[in-house]
């Protein structure tokens, strides 16, 4: 996993990228070391753009007359229906400046919906010499039927084959949440690695890269080797 990003098509043949988390340099050196063609260019318009997400129920024809300026798509920030606008910087200040500040959510409250979501932020949660698959994100990311493209071999032998060795699943746990990254262990075995966490009211969730084959029965973990389990690993049916 390089980057994860949605693709934005302008009416004038222009594409904009647009991440949560992938930073704009390594997606954008990572575009350049495969363009062969000279009338592309690729430009970083962080600073020019900006995006609100917007939870609602609203159909799109109804975001679309809400905000007329921009794009509208739906994102990947939590389970409740929301949608993402990008649009130029200045108009998005304005339209936020007529908003009820009571409205705003905060950074940290995205984050838990996010994590308890299950869905994860690239590359914190699944990166370099990881497989979409491992963080679930061949539901949204990867295409099977599309004409050839780099990796699509790999892609298509882990479909088949339908297991992954590896998997992004919550985990939970009572106390101070952990500094991440860290291990949890099965006995003296390391069995998995802590991406995410976010505080709750009754301890700590997050979202741990899990070595599946190593995973015991109570899915019960510790955070230090031979340690007492105290982190419960969340497996989907």
């Amino acid at each position: 996993m390089q980057g994860d990003a949605f693709v934005l098509r302008a009416e004038d043949e222009t594409f904009f990228i647009g991440s949560y988390a992938s930073p704009a340099a390594a997606i954008e050196a990572h575009l350049e070391s495969f363009l062969i063609a000279d009338d592309v260019a690729i430009t970083d318009e962080t600073s020019d753009w900006a995006g609100v997400t917007w939870f609602t129920d609203a159909t799109a024809d109804e975001v679309r007359a809400a905000l007329p300026e921009g794009f509208h798509f739906r994102g990947r920030r939590g389970g409740a229906s929301h949608w993402e606008w990008v649009a130029p910087r200045a108009v998005v200040a304005e339209v936020v400046a007529g908003l009820d500040p009571a409205l705003a959510i905060s950074t940290e409250t995205m984050e838990e919906r996010r994590v308890a979501a299950g869905i994860p932020a690239v590359p914190r949660d699944i990166g370099p010499g990881e497989l979409p698959q491992e963080g679930g994100l061949e539901r949204d990311a990867i295409s099977f039927s599309k004409g050839c493209y780099l990796g699509q071999e790999v892609m298509a032998r882990l479909q088949a084959m339908g297991q992954v060795r590896r998997q992004l699943l919550p985990i939970s746990g009572s106390g101070a949440p952990p500094a991440v990254p860290a291990t949890l262990f099965a006995g003296e075995r390391a069995v998995a690695k802590i991406r995410s966490v976010v505080a709750t009211e009754s301890g700590w969730q997050g979202l741990a890269l899990v070595m599946l084959l190593h995973l015991p029965e109570d899915r019960r973990l510790a955070v230090s080797a031979g340690g007492e389990p105290a982190v419960t690993v969340e497996v989907p049916a």
